[in-house]
């Protein structure tokens, strides 16, 4: 994307809605918008940088599942599915619009330990419940579907190759963005750097932005990414939201799979799949004691593909012994330390104040339903499609935790 895409400067002194950071939660909230029957509120999306070089959407490995272990988390990623797969009909039917294949080549969740194996069959019945396709395996089953894992340490795994994989996530943000700008949405480039509120403290009443100029509105999305705690600030507001380093690896193999490499959640905590005409694989440095990054720290630690990650890959696929790395880089996730689940909705006091975070590695996949429930949050003040009140603000406020199981 070239430098410069959107203008510094709003065209208006006063919008609707006001959505603080345009990449993949503020294009899919405003886009949702302009599909609101009867909604015809002013958006202005404000992006701090319209390269979008170093967003987590710019980063993603565009993965989805339904492996996860609360119900609304799986109907989240079944509606991903059902946008995906219909992606020109939910755009308008608009012949410019591409149609995306979702490559459901699905996921291997293993488990090294028998108490692992039965978390992972509590899920695998949640799962199946909401309709999702998930079978646990033993061992031998594993072997029998994918000769190629060296599995002398594997108890059994989940594995669900029925809307579970790689999609195109680039082309559904770039349209969300063109057809929004279409329909009237208004993206800056510019940054939100203070906010003021009513005498009551009830109510955000302008943004100011980085140029110096007051912008009032109706309602104010939170859609920051691992910037979240820093925007959310702005109006007195806690957020448990830090930047997490993730590493993604691409590599060649010498001697390539006779078949798709599944998402293999490996028990060491890499993860690795079929990218194409190679393989990726990923992971953090160290995912029992991290901490947060600095917010402009992309820099990568070229010494954990030696020590961790080829490993790693060649311990459980041993016909990945003679590889070559293609290419590599580091992103953030945008880490909710209290449960690496989605902070979404109103704030319990600041009524017009939304948030669109948190997602802790899911927010792609995550992003149809939740753009189009909070859309609808915004338009007529309550959820129509999907409930997403397990996610609301006031359990941070309670420091009750909405545990998610399944994350990677």
């Amino acid at each position: 994307m070239a430098q410069g895409l959107y203008p510094k400067t709003a065209k208006h002194s006063a919008y609707d809605v006001v959505i603080v950071g345009g990449a993949m939660y503020g294009a899919s909230v405003s886009w949702w918008l302009t599909d609101c029957a009867g909604f015809d509120g002013r958006i202005l999306v404000v992006e701090r940088d319209s390269t979008y070089e170093f967003t987590s959407t710019a980063h993603t490995n565009s993965c989805i599942r339904q492996q996860f272990s609360r119900p609304i988390n799986i109907k989240l990623s079944q509606f991903g599915a059902e946008f995906i797969k219909n992606f020109r009909s939910f755009m308008g039917d608009d012949e410019r619009v591409p149609d995306i294949t979702l490559q459901s080549y699905g996921y291997m969740y293993m488990a090294d330990n028998e108490s692992f194996a039965a978390t992972l069959k509590e899920a695998q019945a949640i799962q199946q419940a909401e309709g999702a396709g998930t079978q646990f395996l033993s061992r031998d089953q594993i072997g029998e579907a994918y000769p190629f894992y060296m599995l002398d340490d594997i108890v059994g795994a989940n594995h669900n190759t029925v809307d579970e994989g790689y999609f195109d996530g680039g082309t559904i943000f770039d349209w969300w963005k063109r057809s929004g700008r279409e329909r009237g949405v208004e993206y800056i480039e510019n940054e939100v750097v203070a906010m003021t509120k009513n005498a009551a403290g009830t109510a955000v009443e302008s943004v100011t932005l980085k140029t110096g100029e007051v912008i009032s509105c109706g309602t104010v999305v939170n859609a920051s990414g691992p910037r979240a705690a820093r925007t959310a600030a702005m109006v007195g507001i806690s957020m448990p939201v830090e930047p997490r380093k993730r590493y993604t690896y691409i590599f060649d193999a010498e001697h390539p799979l006779d078949r798709d490499l599944p998402l293999t959640i490996d028990p060491c905590g890499v993860h690795m799949r079929t990218d194409g005409a190679y393989y990726l694989a990923g992971g953090a440095a160290d995912e029992h004691s991290e901490e947060a990054a600095d917010y402009d720290d992309f820099e990568q630690d070229h010494s954990l593909w030696e020590s961790k990650f080829w490993p790693a890959i060649a311990n459980r696929i041993p016909q990945f012994e003679a590889i070559k790395l293609v290419n590599s880089w580091a992103g953030h996730y945008a880490f909710n330390l209290l449960d690496q689940n989605a902070i979404v909705g109103r704030h319990t006091k600041i009524d017009n104040f939304i948030f669109v975070n948190g997602f802790s590695g899911h927010g792609f996949q995550q992003s149809p339903a939740i753009g189009r429930g909070t859309a609808e949050l915004i338009a007529y003040g309550e959820y129509r499609s999907l409930d997403l009140s397990p996610f609301e603000y006031r359990r941070i406020e309670d420091n009750a935790a909405f545990t998610e199981k399944a994350v990677i």
